[in-house]
């Protein structure tokens, strides 16, 4: 099983668009398909950025079905201890603690529309991919089976 992390930004796009690359790589995680790898500190992003007015505004969820979704999303993920702090993303050092997870979460891929971590391309042999990317990699994999 394909180990991930998601960036933040991910489960916004899922809970604003349904239909959505992000939501459909929540789905396969949520079905036992992929495995997601999470820490504490992109957990209290998630939800902070899920807090903001003007995305709560569009999604309408109160904080109650936010914690809820976490407490979920926590339940199916690998948690990791959030030992390992690399410094390889000078630009917007908070994109590190993806970089953190992957590594101390033996993730294949990180998943992010964000350039600081797309434009690495890799990190320590795990591949950093936009939504749509993964899925057409993920899709040929499943159509050679």
């Amino acid at each position: 099983m394909k180990r991930i992390v998601l960036d933040a930004n991910q489960f916004v796009s899922a809970l604003l668009k349904p239909g959505s690359n992000s939501a459909e790589i929540i789905s396969l995680v949520r079905k036992g398909i992929l495995e997601l790898v999470i820490s504490e500190d992109i957990i209290l992003e998630i939800r902070s950025v899920l807090l903001y007015p003007k995305i709560r505004k569009r999604h309408n969820r109160s904080h109650k079905y936010i914690d809820t979704f976490l407490k979920k999303l926590i339940s199916i993920a690998v948690l990791t201890p959030e030992k390992l702090k690399v410094d390889i993303i000078k630009e917007d050092p908070s994109d590190n603690k993806y970089l953190d997870c992957a590594a101390e979460g033996k993730a294949d891929f990180i998943i992010s529309g964000d350039h600081h971590l797309k434009d690495l391309k890799m990190f320590r042999e795990i591949r950093i991919l936009d939504p749509y990317s993964f899925l057409k990699i993920i899709n040929e994999e499943f159509s050679k089976k």
